[in-house]
């Protein structure tokens, strides 16, 4: 099992949902990076449940326990370790799915592939990994800053309600502003009206995250196998729920001629850029310097309270009908958790790129 993310800055994890805690080991991170204990926390606060109406109700506080790998308030170049323990878990709320399988979730995949599983809650496939990941992701921020790179991601659109795509339009500095990490007050509004109507339903609903990462550095990314996009993409699809990502215009894209589309390059006193950015910020596998801007779809929530036909594990047809605390759209939860992506890949792909010119 693959539990280690990353090339010279790593994070491998551990723990399930229903176990004692979920924690990780970080390594390859730079040594005097002052380690903001508040922010690491806030992002931890940012991506907990039980912090609205619209998300579970299972209350965790999330605190971190670093482990190793700081001293006096500084990043040491040691592994640095930690751990965040569960506190809040109603494992009983999964005993009527032992031998069952949930639809669309990883239970059956992961009975076929190990021939055991966690029941409770999912296990290792369950979201709760996402812990480790904001951890990671914070900490890699915080190095970020030092280079002056900036990454945030907001909920874009929830169902068939949806911004406009041009990020330029909106105030970034909103997000945080409503439970639904949108921009825009009025949409946010509509869509935490759909989500608290799909929630009294029982059921789930998906939709879109947008992530800009402002001031990264040109020249990470490699041509062919090591391309910055495929990176960002496999980051991001390695998130619970994500199905799909795209870049730049992305699919939006097909519909221009490449006389549209094309970046036209200018030398604006002795900086080489474009007047435009179609590119995401990314040519030839590479970043440019301009805005890198994706776009990550998630779907809803495979966990509905309501009754769905599945088979036992000896292909015996029944019904399952989920009990416990469910998020009924993981969008405004998973906000963090794609930003936390995009820091460590970054920081990983700034670290490989200095490698290679030593």
């Amino acid at each position: 099992m693959r539990n280690t993310f990353g090339n010279i800055f790593t994070l491998t994890t551990f723990g399930e949902s229903h176990g004692e805690g979920i924690g990780g080991v970080i390594d390859g991170f730079p040594a005097g990076i002052t380690v903001d204990m508040e922010f690491v926390q806030n992002e931890l606060n940012r991506r907990r449940p039980g912090q609205s109406k619209i998300t579970t109700d299972r209350q965790e506080g999330d605190k971190v326990e670093f482990l190793s790998g700081i001293f006096e308030g500084k990043s040491t170049g040691c592994p640095i370790g930690f751990l965040v323990r569960n506190t809040n878990q109603h494992s009983n709320d999964y005993d009527n799915m032992r031998d069952l399988f949930r639809p669309s979730h990883a239970d059956f995949t992961y009975y076929e592939k190990y021939g055991i599983r966690d029941h409770r809650g999912g296990g290792r496939s369950s979201a709760r990994e996402t812990i480790s990941r904001c951890i990671g992701g914070a900490l890699a921020k915080l190095a970020l800053r030092q280079i002056g790179v900036n990454i945030q991601a907001y909920t874009s659109q929830v169902g068939n309600i949806a911004l406009e795509r041009d990020y330029h339009q909106y105030d970034l500095s909103q997000i945080e502003n409503n439970i639904v990490r949108c921009p825009d007050s009025k949409k946010a509004a509509e869509m935490e009206e759909l989500i608290s109507r799909v929630k009294a339903e029982g059921d789930t609903i998906g939709g879109v995250i947008t992530c800009i990462i402002k001031g990264c550095p040109k020249g990470l990314g490699e041509p062919a196998f090591g391309k910055l996009h495929a990176a960002l993409g496999g980051a991001m699809l390695t998130i619970n729920a994500v199905k799909g990502f795209e870049y730049g215009e992305g699919f939006n894209g097909v519909c221009q001629r490449g006389s549209e589309q094309n970046d036209k390059i200018v030398n604006n006193d002795g900086n080489i850029t474009t007047t435009t950015n179609h590119s995401g910020g990314i040519q030839g596998g590479i970043s440019n310097g301009q805005d890198i801007y994706f776009r990550v779809v998630f779907k809803p929530v495979a966990t509905l309270l309501m009754e769905q036909q599945t088979v036992d594990k000896e292909g015996t047809p029944t019904v399952i009908k989920a009990r416990g605390r469910h998020d009924p759209c993981v969008l405004p939860r998973a906000v963090p958790v794609v930003e936390a992506m995009a820091a460590m890949t970054i920081l990983d792909y700034y670290l490989i790129g200095r490698t290679a010119k030593m």
